[in-house]
């Protein structure tokens, strides 16, 4: 049986493949070394990247709305100066709003510790007047009174004793979020430079593409780009829309209840919202800390309006919010959150209802492109 060129290659890469995948899983520990080596050097691009594609939500939403008059009359100096004039009001409000959540959170942590730390005292005669109210034995009331003064001996001890082995850690602590934080700055720097040529960018990367890849397939892949851009960005919208919804229900619960941080907890447990589904426990631990301190019985009042709250959003808020400005029904919203996480944590929940968007919207135009081939009307 004769071979034609098009089974021959098929056949070479194949062989090809195949010998790559023995090498790779022969040598799989250097391989992923050298992965997280690139990655690692690559990492201000590839943040640069995911800041460019957040950011350019809101440039979007400034040039084309604030400034619609604007550009109606183009005017040669506006359309000169629009970008650089947008991309800064941009990032004013997105660094100004980080800057008032850091103002407003960092003195409650300081004063949330401050207040437990000279309550210490007043929380031990509490305890014992709580012991002596359920009428407990003088020697149980007085174990529990050592407990307590031997806990925080212990602790003290602990810290004193591997006071080198906390230094270490620090150090390395301190080494990582330097590094992160050159790696976020540079990011910002390469977002910048990307937003302000977006258009020559993508125009380039077009042109060098076509000049590599069969133009059908070229097609194609600009289509699943145009809808992973287009559902990206409404995911990234809805997503912020219902974290504004939480931290307001959040808020006005807790004037409700009477509860203490009432804004400074709100704020930030609408910001950690904006991790999918879960993301507004991570608000409420710190929320429910900075209450205990001030009213213990209020922390647990909080947590389980939390709890309740985070059941609303999980099964009425999310799904709705999120999943019509993505397109997507809210069972699968629900369903894709649940299984991302399952499978990478945070990061599968915040990439998996996008990629089900992207994967529903692909197949569906797929579908309805098959019925309408065989003239089938459903």
């Amino acid at each position: 049986m004769k071979l034609d060129k098009k089974q021959i290659k098929t056949i070479l890469l194949l062989i090809t493949f195949a010998v790559v995948l023995f090498v790779v899983l022969q040598n799989f520990k250097t391989v992923l070394d050298i992965i997280l080596f690139i990655l690692a050097l690559f990492m201000p691009f590839i943040l640069g990247i995911c800041i460019a594609f957040v950011l350019n939500v809101l440039l979007k939403l400034i040039e084309e709305k604030w400034f619609a008059k604007l550009n109606k009359r183009n005017n040669k100096v506006w359309n000169k100066i629009k970008r650089p004039i947008c991309l800064i009001l941009t990032l004013l409000i997105v660094f100004g709003f980080l800057v008032f959540l850091l103002f407003l959170i960092i003195p409650e942590l300081k004063n949330a510790v401050t207040i437990f730390i000279d309550n210490i005292p007043i929380y031990q005669e509490k305890l014992l007047d709580l012991a002596n109210k359920l009428n407990l034995s003088s020697d149980t009331i007085e174990s529990i009174k050592n407990g307590w003064n031997n806990l925080w001996e212990s602790l003290f001890g602990y810290f004193k004793n591997n006071s080198k082995d906390f230094a270490l850690m620090t150090l390395g602590v301190t080494t990582s979020i330097v590094s992160g934080v050159a790696n976020f700055v540079l990011g910002i720097v390469f977002a910048i430079y990307m937003l302000i040529d977006k258009e020559k960018l993508l125009f380039q990367t077009k042109k060098v593409l076509y000049a590599f890849i069969p133009q059908k397939k070229m097609d194609k892949v600009l289509e699943v780009g145009s809808v992973s851009n287009r559902v990206f960005s409404k995911f990234i919208t809805g997503q912020f829309t219902e974290a504004v919804i939480i931290g307001v229900l959040c808020f006005i619960g807790m004037l409700i209840l009477g509860l203490p941080y009432a804004s400074t907890i709100s704020v930030l447990v609408g910001f950690t919202a904006l991790i999918p589904v879960f993301g507004a426990f991570i608000g409420t631990a710190i929320g429910a800390i900075l209450i205990f301190v001030v009213d213990p019985l209020g922390a647990l009042i909080f947590i389980i309006y939390i709890i309740i709250l985070q059941q609303l959003e999980g099964n009425l808020i999310y799904p709705k919010v999120v999943g019509t400005s993505v397109g997507l029904p809210g069972i699968w919203v629900m369903l894709a959150v649940i299984i991302g996480g399952a499978l990478y944590g945070i990061v599968g929940m915040l990439i998996s209802v996008p990629i089900c968007s992207i994967i529903y919207v692909l197949l569906a135009k797929t579908v309805n492109k098959k019925l309408a081939k065989s003239k089938i009307n459903l």
